[in-house]
């Protein structure tokens, strides 16, 4: 039986499933904010180096050979397991920021409070240095970019990177764990950010 056929037997108030649909739907989901940072080797001279599997974007060279800073606003963010300790989070593979995650062996997720919103925007910006835009951060354990402010930061190790579908899922080790003071959290629903609470200031 075909998912139109089961649908119209079983249930009139649903549709077929189309991309714009799909996305319209996903938007009433209110979801925790996060900004996802990374930092990997250069490529320098290489820019025909091969994608990490077929459909994947190709690394971007560094000119200098030096790390390579990455990072970008996730909704996806989820805990896994408790024994051991893990978390995940999903990144697309035509992203400007998967070349670095590629070939990251450490990650740091901040978990982003009602006033963080600049950062959330700032680090969703295609097109930027976002570092350069977004100067709250400083260099963590392994270089990588910690940012200041958040409600917790976890530096975590990679474990898994799974293809699923246009993403990839990565699975991550907590390492250390920070805690920043305790607040309302940053929160997207419907295209945009509010909180619990007292709407996000703009």
């Amino acid at each position: 039986m075909t998912t139109v056929e089961w649908a119209r037997q079983g249930g009139a108030d649903l549709l077929p499933v189309d991309r714009d649909l799909f996305r319209a739907l996903l938007r009433r989901q209110a979801a925790t904010v996060t900004v996802v940072t990374a930092v990997a080797p250069g490529h320098p001279g290489d820019p025909g180096a091969a994608p990490a599997y077929p459909g994947a974007a190709p690394p971007h060279p560094d000119a200098s050979g030096g790390p390579v800073r990455a990072g970008f606003t996730a909704t996806s963010f989820t805990s896994v397991s408790l024994d051991p300790p893990l978390v995940s989070f999903c990144l697309g593979t035509a992203s400007s920021s998967w070349p670095v995650f590629a070939r990251a062996e450490h990650v740091a997720v901040h978990l982003l409070g009602a006033h963080q919103r600049e950062a959330a925007r700032v680090f969703a910006t295609g097109g930027i240095d976002r570092f350069a835009a977004y100067p709250h951060w400083t260099p963590g354990p392994f270089d990588v970019p910690l940012l200041t402010g958040a409600l917790a930061r976890l530096l975590c190790r990679v474990v898994h990177r799974v293809p699923v579908g246009d993403h990839t899922l990565f699975v991550v080790e907590p390492l250390a764990l920070g805690g920043g003071e305790d607040g309302a959290p940053l929160v997207h629903h419907r295209g945009g950010y509010t909180t619990t609470g007292t709407p996000a200031r703009p």
